[in-house]
């Protein structure tokens, strides 16, 4: 038996039950603390969806399960509410025994992304529904066994792309599916990542491509779904370039011994730093004493993935996608430009280094192609991800808007499995110069 932590909760039966497979700063700042009722602070407010959401009178948290046993227990010591009921904890290895004691309604996907698959899977297999957090897998080969047992399954599988929620991006999808430009046909997308956020991810998980996929897969699935999202369309083909230009063993930014590491003012502020007693701590002073018992560096030779891309994208309706991303940026955001029969569409949204919002950031414009342009503006949204992650929660744990509805804001199974697909091809066609079929990632053919 998984060990329990009891005490009295009210109602029994009456509210949609939760188990959770990962204590991540995300899974618990923008899904569990919501769902527990624990208000956001200002330690949840940058990136990670603060909230001052109280789904607790319809949500109730069963089971957790993480790799850690110390960290589900300073969770459940300090995050959890005086009197709250019996919370089961379970080890890394016992998902499937974790579901069939504990029986929730759904299963909270929030590990590391090379775990998704499998949690995932497994709930299928028990009619269990899920919500998987971007990306749905690590692999075009697992996205398509999660298609194929979500279509024998009972249970279905929700996907958090967060990025369609923002108010800009649904005013850019609105436009577009009145006709404001026209059928797209072409997408340039100019990524950056900001050294502090950049640097961040070499100091985790996601550096290793056996862990992540690689960051074509665990960051930019958020931008390839997004550009699929807005115009309508799955991808075909990519054809990319990726290299290691900042980090990994042959950085040129590596400190020459008793050097200063140019990075180190933006790791200071990146919370992927062990503390004074040696031990890394996320969101909450939860410690992550397994996950990261050794310090890591950003020059260190198991560092295999990507920290630049550039790719094309062609789409099976015609239209295509230049994208490019890099992890060690002096700001963070993008530059969108989206092109159709009709018009134009161009956003410019971002943060320079001293966290204040980049020029033109507030609006976005439309070029008419027979007309005069048009300047629209966008409120920027309260909460995690510009207000997205407020939004996608009252999806998830309440009812859907109509809004959501009209503009397919919830990301289908097989939108996420292209997202993951796309990802793997850029990776993938980076390592041979040859363009990659998406849809063949996904049937095995690749």
């Amino acid at each position: 038996m998984g060990t329990t932590t009891s005490s009295t909760s009210s109602e029994p039966g009456t509210r949609t039950t939760y188990a959770v497979c990962g204590l991540s700063n995300r899974g618990v700042a923008s899904f569990l603390r919501p769902l527990l009722g624990s208000r956001g602070g200002s330690e949840s407010s940058v990136g990670f969806g603060a909230n001052v959401e109280d789904y607790s009178g319809s949500a109730e948290l069963v089971a957790v399960l993480d790799a850690d046993a110390a960290r589900i227990g300073e969770f459940r010591d300090t995050l959890l509410p005086a009197g709250y009921g019996p919370v089961a904890e379970y080890g890394a290895d016992d998902v499937g025994r974790m579901l069939d004691e504990t029986r929730p309604d759904v299963l909270l996907v929030t590990g590391p992304d090379h775990t998704h698959a499998g949690h995932v899977l497994a709930a299928l297999e028990r009619g269990v529904d899920v919500i998987a957090e971007k990306p749905m897998t690590s692999t075009a080969h697992d996205a398509a066994r999660v298609l194929a047992a979500e279509r024998a399954s009972t249970a279905r599988v929700r996907v958090t792309h967060n990025l369609r929620y923002t108010p800009r991006h649904r005013q850019i999808r609105r436009l577009i599916a009145d006709g404001a430009i026209g059928r797209p046909t072409h997408v340039t997308l100019e990524y950056h990542v900001d050294t502090r956020h950049g640097a961040s991810y070499f100091l985790r998980w996601n550096r290793t491509r056996a862990a992540s996929g690689g960051l074509s897969i665990h960051k930019s699935c958020h931008h390839l779904d997004l550009i699929n999202w807005l115009i309508g369309d799955l991808p075909a083909s990519v054809v990319a370039h990726g290299a290691q230009n900042y980090f990994g063993p042959r950085s040129p930014h590596r400190p020459a011994p008793g050097d200063v590491d140019p990075y180190a003012a933006a790791l200071s502020a990146s919370g992927a730093l062990p503390g004074a007693d040696g031990v890394r701590r996320g969101l909450f002073d939860l410690a992550y004493r397994e996950q990261y018992p050794q310090p890591m560096s950003l020059y260190d030779d198991e560092i295999d993935v990507e920290d630049t891309y550039l790719a094309l994208v062609r789409y099976g309706g015609g239209a295509a996608l230049a994208y490019s991303i890099d992890f060690s940026s002096p700001w963070e955001g993008y530059t969108l430009g989206i092109s159709g029969t009709h018009g134009r569409i161009e956003a410019t949204y971002g943060r320079e280094r001293d966290g204040q919002p980049r020029e033109g950031s507030d609006h976005i414009v439309h070029y008419p192609l027979f007309g005069s342009r048009s300047r629209i503006d966008v409120a920027t949204g309260a909460g995690g991800h510009d207000g997205a992650d407020a939004l996608m929660r009252a999806d998830l744990f309440g009812t859907p808007s109509a809004e959501s509805a009209e503009l397919g804001l919830a990301a289908s199974t097989q939108q996420a499995a292209y997202a993951v697909a796309a990802g793997e091809a850029m990776w993938r066609s980076a390592s041979t110069g040859a363009p990659v079929d998406v849809a063949a990632l996904l049937e095995g053919e690749a």
